[in-house]
């Protein structure tokens, strides 16, 4: 039997083709580049267009017809169990540049791998053991079992929620590391978030208003709003693909100044730092005299290269003496210079973002975030209180 050209199976054919075809682009950019959330794209990718394709082949009438309804049966192709653990990897790699999946990662394979088993020993059973089907008695695909729905479902939000809170923890590391934290804060990843999250959402009213998941007539409409958002999703990840930029657990010089951690009577921590009038006027130097903020690519890495110590040390010595992140930190006194140089009229012979540039600003968004947080004025409204 050919397949059914019908308008649902042929839009969601559309899908199915660009999923596939995004899955070996998204793949071959990762191999080629050595880029491993690409890898893991790619997987989400092609786990995404499995599952829509029994409704696409449903929708095609092949599940109506022999020999294909019995064959299509026993192929598991709604992995539920994988799509969480994948994109909780995926976040991961883009974000972690020292990520690696190690042994204690493969926990969260083990439901996806025991349910494989099951489709196997179904499979097994209901075609080389019994003489007339036993687990498929009753002519359902096992992917809609109600169990599986459900625990899929919690699986995915479970995986979800792993993700977004990896992600809150790189925003504040980048913070306390780089100086330009906002270049490098993956907000089409935010996307991704908000994208998956409707997807489960979408789900999650689909189920309640109908619970019958192997009805393939009632439920064009989730898997036509899922194939659209997996698209956007892989379509926003190939064109967004890069490296990580920071590990997620830097190493740390040992030969570091001793810092104490004090209790206090509010049960607040406190970092007591020796000699901080030093060090402090150190860090100052380095800003005032040696204008080392002028690198748009200063990490907190070269400030302890300069003061031959540690990372951890100086954003402690931030955080405590200076009440602020590394990135707010930098961007005070580049905030700063602006304002020199404007009162000094530069801008008459500049544009406003060639000064921003010159003092180590990366981009004029970046810039303008920066200067409205430390003067709470845009920059243009500052120009006006110098007429």
């Amino acid at each position: 039997m050919l397949f059914g050209f019908g308008l649902k199976s042929s839009i969601l054919l559309i899908f199915f083709f660009h999923g596939i075809v995004f899955s070996f682009l998204l793949f071959k950019k990762g191999i080629q580049n050595d880029i491993k959330s690409s890898k893991w794209l790619s997987l989400f990718t092609f786990l995404c267009t499995l599952y829509i394709t029994p409704f696409m082949l449903g929708y095609a009438n092949w599940y109506s017809e022999s020999p294909y309804r019995e064959i299509l049966f026993f192929i598991p192709f709604q992995q539920l169990f994988l799509i969480g653990p994948v994109l909780y990897f995926y976040s991961q790699s883009l974000l972690n540049a020292s990520f690696k999946i190690s042994k204690k990662d493969y926990i969260h394979l083990v439901p996806a791998i025991v349910y494989m088993g099951y489709s196997l020993i179904v499979f097994i059973t209901d075609v080389f053991i019994v003489d007339e089907p036993y687990f498929y008695a009753d002519g359902r695909d096992k992917d809609f079992d109600l169990w599986y729905q459900i625990a899929g479902l919690v699986s995915m939000v479970f995986y979800l929620v792993l993700s977004l809170r990896f992600y809150l923890n790189y925003k504040k590391i980048a913070f306390e590391t780089v100086s330009f934290a906002d270049s490098i804060l993956f907000k089409w990843l935010q996307r991704f978030f908000i994208a998956f999250l409707v997807i489960l959402l979408l789900r999650l009213l689909y189920f309640i208003i109908n619970p019958e998941w192997g009805q393939f007539g009632r439920k064009f409409w989730y898997y036509l709003c899922f194939s659209a958002l997996y698209y956007y999703i892989a379509l926003s990840g190939y064109s967004n693909t890069v490296k990580a930029m920071i590990p997620i657990n830097p190493s740390i010089d040992e030969e570091v100044p001793e810092i104490s951690i004090q209790n206090t009577k509010k049960k607040r921590i406190e970092i007591t730092i020796p000699d901080t009038e030093t060090w402090k006027q150190r860090l100052l130097d380095l800003m005032l005299v040696e204008k080392l903020y002028e690198n748009p690519s200063l990490t907190v890495s070269d400030i302890a290269s300069q003061l031959e110590t540690n990372t951890k040390f100086i954003s402690s010595l931030v955080n405590s003496v200076f009440q602020m992140n590394f990135n707010d930190f930098i961007n005070y006194y580049r905030v700063e210079a602006v304002k020199e140089q404007l009162k000094n009229d530069a801008q008459k012979t500049k544009t406003l973002l060639g000064i921003a540039l010159e003092c180590g600003f990366n981009s004029k968004a970046t810039f303008n975030r920066a200067f409205k947080k430390h003067t709470s004025l845009s920059p243009k409204e500052f120009l006006a209180t110098l007429a």
